[in-house]
């Protein structure tokens, strides 16, 4: 590669909000986006949301001068909803699908059904390898009571060890998505520090946009407004993080985002902001600069978000726990109950009663052994992600400290190691 190698990256990002009979004007925002998308020529479009298959197909057709490549990420029983569209020829593509994702009882919500997932996709640029990210995390409904934390957490830790596996072959990291997340969030302040992914937001000279580059604004007429009651400027949950590895310089050049109307007609394309961002990738040798003395692991940015995400991911395998043990003393009731009418039946008393009730008490340990089996599952996936955290803990530590005095205990307290291993 010439000592003076550089790349110019377009990315345009989106959350569509096309959810087929729920979202308003679908169809002419689709058809908005993809002229607008065919307009401005980006070399990568990642789209959130598209939750119609004949929607992507248009899109396919639509955008096929523009952009050849594409691929639509299928996974759970609604879908990802995740899509890209490229420039560029794809080399490789693969998806994640989440291990924890909502709660199928909870059917209001809906994030269960659509198996949410990250997606990857392999572009050779020039000779240079990038890694393109596209993801979409579960929806924060309530954040005072925020039943969904754990899950949010373990997702984003997915994602990072995702990341962290995937792009070890990659020059540039490229992650865009709606992650449902605020910047000093758990999740997000785990997933930068695992990847060392730079936000475009944070670190670009040249931005246009919504204040404080929030992309869920008031003033976009698709936007539940009650629920932006607390944040009178919006909310900021999607992003371009990026990173490169030594040897090259990455930089976004310019950010945009829109501000609660199409750039073009004036109506929004979705209920998010879209971004489009400009980044900038050259040819850096290696530069040997001293490393500055490091400090006690414990008080490393890393290590303490990791023993943060240890500590709520605890909190949420607790409340698994819970309904677990819950659902099975129901099944226990049940079954008991089933037990009686069967003795009624048989004795020829209450006979029609008892048949009356057998139909729901069925039901009933059937349901809760659903809800049973569910929370268990739940508490293996928590436990899997705890066990995970507590290992890179314990090389942090043991790389600090390589002496035999180093112990798991001293991140996390031997009761809590004993009670993980004992999961």
């Amino acid at each position: 590669m010439k000592p003076n190698f550089s790349l110019r990256l377009r990315v345009f990002n989106l959350n569509c909000w096309d959810i087929p009979y729920v979202s308003k004007h679908r169809a002419d925002r689709v058809k908005r986006l993809g002229d607008f998308l065919n307009m401005e020529s980006f070399d990568l479009a990642l789209l959130e949301e598209v939750w119609s298959e004949q929607d992507f197909q248009y899109l396919s057709q639509k955008l096929l001068p523009t952009y050849p490549a594409a691929h639509y990420f299928r996974s759970g029983i609604i879908g990802s909803g995740l899509c890209v569209f490229s420039k560029h020829p794809i080399q490789e593509f693969a998806q994640h699908i989440y291990t924890l994702n909502g709660y199928p009882y909870m059917i209001h919500h809906g994030d269960w059904f659509c198996g949410k997932a990250v997606g990857l996709l392999v572009l050779h640029l020039s000779g240079l390898v990038l890694n393109a990210y596209v993801t979409h995390l579960h929806a924060e409904y309530s954040r005072q009571k925020d039943i969904y934390l754990a899950h949010r957490v373990t997702q984003a830790w997915e994602l990072a060890q995702f990341i962290h596996h995937t792009s070890k072959k990659a020059d540039v990291v490229l992650l865009c998505g709606d992650l449902n997340l605020h910047p000093k969030d758990l999740g997000c302040r785990l997933l930068k520090e695992w990847t060392g992914l730079r936000d475009a937001y944070l670190e670009t000279r040249d931005f246009k946009g919504a204040e404080e580059g929030c992309t869920m604004v008031p003033e976009n007429c698709y936007v539940n407004q009650q629920e932006l009651e607390p944040f009178p400027l919006g909310i900021r949950i999607d992003y371009v993080l990026y990173k490169a590895v030594p040897g090259f310089y990455i930089s976004c050049k310019t950010l945009r985002t829109t501000t609660g109307h199409d750039p073009h007609s004036g109506s929004p394309l979705s209920d998010h902001e879209a971004l489009m961002a400009t980044l900038c990738v050259r040819h850096s040798p290696p530069q040997h600069t001293a490393s500055p003395p490091c400090g006690p692991t414990e008080c490393s940015p890393l290590t303490s978000v990791l023993r943060e995400a240890w500590a709520e991911l605890d909190l949420g395998m607790t409340h698994a726990h819970w309904w677990a043990n819950l659902a099975g003393y129901v099944v226990g009731l049940g079954l008991l109950l089933l037990a009686l009418l069967c003795a009624l039946v048989a004795g020829g008393e209450f006979r029609e009663v008892a048949i009356l009730l057998w139909t729901p008490s069925v039901g009933l340990i059937l349901g809760a052994g659903a809800v049973y089996l569910f929370h268990l599952k739940e508490v293996k996936a928590l436990c899997r992600a705890q066990a995970e955290l507590q290992h890179v803990l314990r090389r942090a530590r043991e790389a600090q400290d390589p002496g035999p005095e180093s112990q798991p205990s001293l991140f996390l307290g031997q009761q809590e190691g004993d009670r993980v291993e004992e999961q």
